[in-house]
């Protein structure tokens, strides 16, 4: 899939939400590339089911 900084991360997991019917499904489809989105006090962050870590903020 060859996403390389934060910015390609980003648009392709907005990308993803555009093709998604409701958040559940997106949230679902991004699982299936290794991402999940963790919400918090500080906003929704991208993060890698793989590593466990944050890759960037959605807003």
């Amino acid at each position: 899939m060859g996403l390389e900084n934060t910015d390609e991360i980003r648009d392709f997991v907005m990308g993803e939400r555009v093709k998604a019917v409701s958040e559940r499904e997106w949230r679902h489809r991004l699982r299936g590339y290794g991402f999940a989105i963790r919400d918090d006090a500080e906003g929704a962050y991208v993060t890698s089911i793989l590593r466990g870590g944050a890759l960037c903020r959605l807003n």
